[in-house]
């Protein structure tokens, strides 16, 4: 392993040693942390985590080797991954090969050796830090370090194919609205007898509409909500056609701002498989899968508030009275788990059904 570097936006650097593919040159990307133990092929290739230079704060990844059937993406999203101790010998019986070999295929730099948990407890601190993997660290830019922002997010996912999944006879049809879908979420509803049609982000509600479906689910996708202006009004107009809608974590704040309600960014995100979120009618807890930088900050007039973040009180989930549908923050299809709010898929069928 040669010798690289993480150069942070505020001037601090962290030595450690590159696995993956080469460093040709600076990496730049923000700077986030996961505290997810396991899942670790789901979270490179989720596409939320575009413009991002990955942290997992568990010291020992890539044990279980990766496989492609867990993707959750053709590609690996992430701009670099940085962690404590990459495994080089994978032992499972699943395993197709190792984390390394896995990130050099697709061209991602990773960062290894250096203190996780420092990095991590700056951040918390912090705040979310633009960073640059790179093998001379007198090369890097400060200024424009600073000045790196995730933008234009959903062109750089952006499915342009329609496609199409699902059972011979199916109990629904579900247009799923594409900003950069994690597939289990494709699983989850075909699983329930649905025929999914896979629509990209540039889609228009007449696009929709002309597959005649009893529901649709707007799905997550990375960067900040409040850019994509054009697909806000979509979705407001969707509001309007009596469609039953479930929004997901990116859409979720479209849906919310398309209905007036306010986004903000929060200080360095939730993204996880352990955040407890509580449902405010029932007073039942559950833990869930988290991957955002953003959260709804204001309701909507017309929605009430369904479910919380139990550690810091931000909006988790809303239900809408004007039109027929509910969004969540969290992932309901959770792989690599944890499964507690599954049951979402559920309301989701009974909703379309009434």
């Amino acid at each position: 392993m040669d010798t690289a570097y993480l150069v942070l936006a505020n001037g601090r650097i962290f030595k450690g040693k590159s696995f993956g593919a080469p460093i040709d040159a600076a990496t730049v990307g923000e700077v986030v942390f996961t505290t997810a133990m396991t899942g670790y092929v789901e979270t490179l290739t989720d596409p939320s985590y575009a413009g991002q230079i990955v942290l997992q704060t568990f010291p020992l990844i890539g044990n279980y080797g990766v496989m492609q059937d867990d993707q959750e993406s053709r590609r690996v999203h992430v701009r670099a991954y940085i962690v404590k101790d990459p495994c080089g010998e994978p032992s499972n019986f699943r395993a197709e090969g190792a984390i390394s070999e896995f990130l050099k295929a697709f061209g991602i730099p990773g960062l290894c050796g250096i203190d996780t948990r420092a990095l991590t407890r700056l951040i918390r601190e912090h705040g979310v830090l633009n960073g640059a993997i790179t093998s001379d660290p007198d090369s890097v830019n400060l200024a424009e370090l600073q000045s790196y922002a995730v933008t234009n997010a959903l062109a750089q996912v952006r499915e342009v194919r329609r496609r199409e999944y699902g059972v011979e006879e199916p109990l629904a049809k579900v247009v799923l609205w594409d900003f950069g879908l994690k597939t289990s979420q494709i699983m989850h509803l075909v699983n329930r007898g649905c025929t999914v049609v896979r629509v990209a982000s540039d889609a228009s509600v007449e696009q929709i509409l002309a597959e005649e479906p009893d529901g649709v689910l707007l799905s997550n996708g990375p960067g900040d909500p409040r850019e994509n202006t054009a697909l806000i009004s979509e979705i407001d107009k969707l509001t309007k056609t009596g469609v039953p809608i479930m929004g997901i974590c990116l859409g979720h704040q479209l849906l919310a701002l398309s209905q007036g309600g306010t986004v903000e960014k929060l200080k360095y995100g939730h993204r996880g498989a352990n955040h407890p979120v509580r449902d405010v009618i029932t007073g039942r807890a559950h833990i869930t899968s988290q991957n955002h930088g953003y959260a709804v900050a204001g309701l909507p007039e017309n929605s009430t508030l369904r479910y919380e973040n139990i550690n810091d009180g931000t909006v988790e989930g809303v239900d809408y009275g004007n039109f027929k549908g509910f969004s969540a923050q969290f992932h309901p299809e959770a792989c690599a788990g944890p499964e507690d709010t599954a049951f979402l898929f559920d309301r989701f069928m009974d909703l379309m059904k009434g």
